[in-house]
């Protein structure tokens, strides 16, 4: 009985093998190419245009100054007197003081350094600096390439937000005060009102002849 139905099994799969298998006429030959035989010819692309000769545009903003263009002598004669530093956000508050700054020259190339810590109360901590080398003086406008920092407490838990590259410095008029151009904190938007302002240094003191006696 159990090879009567084992043999009704066997049968039975083969007859289902049989079912799926397709027609002679309907089987493909093997392909040694899979999915696709690869074609006679490579797909055609856009070449560009030729990359030899090709500058970057940060060439220009990474190279050192090596001379401080002056269109102006009057300017320059004006912003060697620079000497002070005044933070706007914190101007106007009682006992606030101004900083200092240093403009100097390294050869044929001037230099600009300052600093300015707050003072005021309330901002204790806070401060503001420069630092960079003058790329041109013209009339009523300073351009230096280096960086202004701000360090405000309330603003990103004091982190320092910083503005650099080719800062630009104008003074109105007869004002004797370069305010910066990119003076936006890139961290909260506020106008910093940055200035570097000419100190006109005190007058010397001619020595008093003695008067004579009679």
């Amino acid at each position: 009985m159990n090879r009567l139905l084992l043999s009704l099994v066997l049968l039975g799969v083969a007859g289902s093998a049989l079912a799926q298998t397709p027609p002679a006429d309907q089987t493909q030959a093997p392909s040694s190419y899979y999915p696709a035989p690869p074609p006679l010819n490579a797909p055609q692309v856009d070449k560009g245009p030729a990359i030899s000769g090709l500058t970057s545009p940060l060439s220009e903003e990474q190279k050192a100054i090596t001379k401080t263009r002056i269109d102006s002598d009057a300017e320059a004669q004006l912003f060697a007197g620079a000497a002070k530093v005044v933070w706007g956000r914190y101007a106007k508050i009682k006992g606030a003081k101004p900083g200092e700054v240093s403009v100097t020259r390294q050869g044929a190339v001037w230099a600009v350094k300052g600093r300015i810590d707050s003072v005021a109360p309330g901002s204790e901590g806070d401060w503001a600096s420069i630092n960079g080398v003058v790329e041109s003086i013209t009339a009523n406008n300073v351009v230096i390439k280096g960086e202004v920092a701000f360090r405000v407490a309330k603003i990103d838990k004091g982190a320092t937000c910083k503005v650099a590259g080719s800062l630009h410095f104008r003074r109105s008029g007869k004002s004797q005060v370069w305010r910066l151009i990119e003076g936006d904190n890139p961290c909260d938007g506020t106008q910093e009102m940055f200035d570097l302002v000419y100190d006109k240094p005190p007058a010397e003191k001619k020595p008093v002849p003695a008067a004579k006696k009679s």
